[in-house]
């Protein structure tokens, strides 16, 4: 039943998206970023001092490179909710595992003196067969850039994931981890909006109503929420099971996208909505089975977060 913790993680990244995808209309990017930064670094430091714990770290570098690399993915995917369909940007970001396993490929395939893991290539072949016809529709909506971006996103997002486990074989305990990204947030989202304020463009935007106020407390609180259910889920549920139920996020977007943004989806995105996911839960499979290496990811996998 733990779990199931994962199920509420998912539905909470997806109401975190409909709030990014609305609070757009008022606000920029780098903004949004700032402030799910705001609402995680103060949740985070008051629970680290209730809990006692420490925020001194021996890997200063190793923090700066996943925060840098994880910003951008967060950064790029904001960016493209507010301009796709909040199911389909979504989708592409779940990519992330595929891309994993893409990197887990290559580098066996080299270890291993060309040793094809022919499971896994299925998976990965599967999924690109999902994402070309996800993409049909964007490309005749005129959104084939968009959907590009978000699918670059996921990759950036699959390095910073892969740094979060080396992270976690190396000691550092999770919380440490997630607070120092959104510290990278706050920071890199108050940097871009004040760059984009001296280049002439919109710089910061006003709070002036109590609806965008609640939009960027929506988008952090939904994002904190989530990776606090997603750390339980998988250090208290099955390992494979909670990696399986992640891609219920897909579902809870897509829910979201028709009653809210009113989306309608032609059997192209559908049915790579479907490929996508049961290539992502095949993937998944395959690199948390019962192996030394799926082993080790099953002990890391807790540091979990949305990039």
């Amino acid at each position: 039943m733990q779990s199931l913790w994962m199920l509420f993680a998912s539905f909470m990244f997806a109401a975190m998206g409909m709030c990014v995808k609305l609070a757009s209309d008022q606000f920029g990017t780098s903004e949004i970023v700032f402030y799910r930064g705001v609402v995680g670094v103060t949740t985070l430091y008051c629970m680290i001092r209730m809990q006692r714990g420490d925020l001194r770290t021996t890997m200063p570098g190793a923090h700066l490179w996943r925060g840098v690399v994880g910003v951008l993915s967060l950064w790029l995917w904001f960016w493209t909710i507010a301009r796709l369909p909040l199911a389909t940007a979504m989708t592409l970001n779940y990519m992330a595992p595929i891309w994993i396993a893409v990197f887990l490929f290559a580098a066996g395939w080299w270890h291993a003196k060309h040793r094809v893991a022919w499971p896994l290539l299925a998976a990965v072949g599967m999924s690109f067969v999902g994402v070309t016809l996800l993409l049909q529709p964007a490309f005749h909506a005129n959104q084939l850039g968009p959907a590009l971006v978000a699918l670059g996103s996921s990759g950036l997002s699959a390095m910073a994931y892969m740094q979060v486990r080396k992270l976690g074989l190396a000691g550092e305990p999770e919380y440490r981890v997630v607070f120092y990204f959104s510290v990278m947030n706050l920071v890199a989202g108050a940097a871009g909006t004040m760059l984009s304020g001296s280049a002439g463009q919109s710089g910061w935007h006003p709070i002036n109503t109590v609806h965008g106020a609640l939009l960027l407390l929506g988008v952090g609180v939904c994002a904190t929420s989530a990776q606090m259910a997603m750390t339980r889920a998988y250090r208290l549920g099955s390992t494979l099971v909670v990696a399986n139920l992640q891609y219920t996020g897909i579902v809870f977007s897509s829910v979201w996208g028709v009653l809210v943004f009113d989306d309608r989806f032609g059997w192209h995105s559908w049915a790579g909505i479907a490929v996508i996911l049961a290539s992502g839960s095949a993937a998944t499979f395959y690199n948390t089975r019962s192996t030394e290496r799926g082993k080790a990811i099953a002990n890391t996998d807790p540091i979990a977060s949305e990039v």
